[in-house]
């Protein structure tokens, strides 16, 4: 037996291309070569990486849908002994695509699970943004629900750390505008296309970006930068009623909703709120 093949009954998270088939590693390939079976997202996407390198190990698929009863039948294979590779449809398996529920099961399972560390759009987006790149947050998909989304990015404007997040082409302008009113017109970066043909890093404030991408129409993957809030909030020029008050309007919530993500933006709770509410006061 040689000694670089893999351990059996081992579950290995493998890094995939995020575009360029190139951007993959010697060891995630000899580990995709040599394990029982690849769990894969998308088992057509798959295929043209394994093609590519000539890797005839089985596939099964593991997607969404399908992820619940996936997991325990990997598992159970897992535990009979096989070794096994989950891969994504791009990038790292279990950043905002599955992975999470089998690596998770297969912890409590005792299962040894492995990382082979390769690519993945969000740290790649980061490093070429201009924005600082020593403390982020990754906030992955926004919810694609107005209200949601809306709320999402409220409790957002005063986080001082560069924010990620993934974005669908579709709803793209419609974020940078919904950011343009509750950030103001920080800086921005949209990363597109990232290390395929079309590649696209376009930087500037919210209105410069908005201008270059007007009349366009946006496709493939993007991954959307925010420039983080630049020193501390300072609550003087509002009172927590009125604050509450606009977020009713603007949100377009009920009044305890609107308490409730007051107190989580100035770091109150919920009930000094309240009472502030009610009695009028700041």
């Amino acid at each position: 037996m040689k000694t670089s093949s893999p351990a059996s009954g081992t579950l290995y998270p493998v890094g995939t291309p995020i575009g360029n088939l190139e951007d993959i590693t010697l060891r995630a390939l000899r580990i995709l070569k040599e394990v029982d079976c690849i769990a894969a997202e998308d088992t057509r996407t798959a295929r043209k990486l394994l093609n590519r390198y000539e890797i005839h190990t089985p596939t099964i698929s593991y997607y969404d849908a399908r992820e619940r009863r996936k997991s325990g039948i990997i598992v159970g294979r897992l535990k009979a002994g096989e070794s096994v590779a989950l891969i994504s449809e791009a990038g790292l398996p279990g950043i905002s695509d599955p992975g999470y529920r089998l690596i998770n099961e297969a912890i409590d399972a005792g299962v040894p699970v492995i990382p082979i560390p390769g690519p993945t759009a969000s740290f790649t987006a980061l490093v070429v943004s201009g924005l600082p790149a020593d403390r982020f947050i990754f906030e992955g998909f926004l919810p694609p629900a107005k209200t949601a989304r809306r709320k999402k990015l409220f409790l957002l404007q005063d986080e001082e750390r560069t924010l990620i997040f993934y974005e669908s082409p579709r709803r793209l302008i419609t974020t940078l505008n919904e950011m343009k009113e509750i950030f103001g017109d920080r800086k921005v970066v949209i990363a597109r296309e990232l290390t395929k043909k079309f590649e696209e890093i376009i930087r500037g404030t919210v209105s410069e970006v908005l201008d270059r991408l007007a009349g366009r129409e946006i496709k493939g993957e993007v991954v959307l930068l925010a420039e983080g809030r630049r020193g501390k909030p300072d609550w003087k020029h509002i009172s927590a009623p009125d604050q509450i008050n606009l977020v009713m309007k603007d949100l377009g919530i009920i009044r305890m909703e609107a308490i409730k993500l007051v107190a989580e933006l100035r770091g109150r709770s919920k009930s000094e709120i309240y009472r502030r509410y009610h009695h009028k006061s700041p």
